[in-house]
């Protein structure tokens, strides 16, 4: 599975084996995989059923629950043996339980350097999560975090390279209309990109497909 994981080439891809291992791993009803972002946002990037999702967001409506707490627990995981006795938080572990829902198993994503979010198991029926099952999900969700830390710093790479390319071209297209050098062509991209609030490779791209700035 590790070797597996570190073979996808992009994030997505990265992300769906994680889930699809997950599942195989620690037998359960849902999987799902929320990222965190500048320490406090959170997304859920991909899941097994639309069901993960919504009750991700009644977490986030409500500013509570295990996803956002295993976030920081010093534990690196929270487990939740039945959601209609859990009272940790109420509010939505009441929203859990009226879906059907009720254990869930959520493991921190992180590598030595940062946390990534975490690995959330969910089951329709109580106490499903054995100590065996918590073992098998911390191990395999070490190697996730590392798995996808590096398909997101690829990821990364290859959007820096592809937006290099594209003010490459948009330069080369002020050159010519202009008779301007490189230097120069890039500085009047700047100057829009900052006067307009608009990215760099965002004003590329609108030139390159319209042959013009931006208004």
């Amino acid at each position: 599975m590790a070797l597996s994981l570190h073979d996808e080439p992009t994030l997505d891809e990265t992300v769906d084996r994680v889930l699809e291992y997950a599942m195989k791993a620690v037998v359960c009803a849902y999987a799902g995989v929320i990222f965190v972002h500048k320490r406090s946002q959170v997304e859920t990037v991909a899941a097994t059923d639309p069901i993960v999702a919504e009750l991700d967001l009644v977490q986030l409506e409500f500013g509570e629950g295990p996803d956002l707490d295993v976030l920081s627990s010093p534990a690196h995981s929270v487990l939740v043996e039945d959601t209609r006795t859990d009272e940790r938080w109420p509010k939505w572990a009441e929203a859990v339980a009226a879906n059907g829902v009720r254990s869930m198993l959520g493991i921190r994503l992180y590598t030595s350097s940062t946390t990534i979010g975490s690995l959330n198991l969910y089951d329709t029926r109580p106490g499903h999560f054995s100590e065996e099952d918590r073992d098998v999900a911390h191990i395999f969700a070490r190697h996730a975090a590392v798995a996808l830390s590096s398909a997101r710093v690829n990821d990364n790479l290859w959007r820096a390279i592809d937006a290099r390319r594209l003010i490459g071209q948009a330069q080369g297209i002020l050159m010519e209309r202009f008779a301007i050098d490189a230097d120069q062509a890039f500085a009047v991209m700047r100057r829009y990109s900052q006067d307009r609030n608009l990215k760099l490779h965002v004003v590329a791209e609108r030139l390159i497909a319209t042959r013009r700035l931006p208004e």
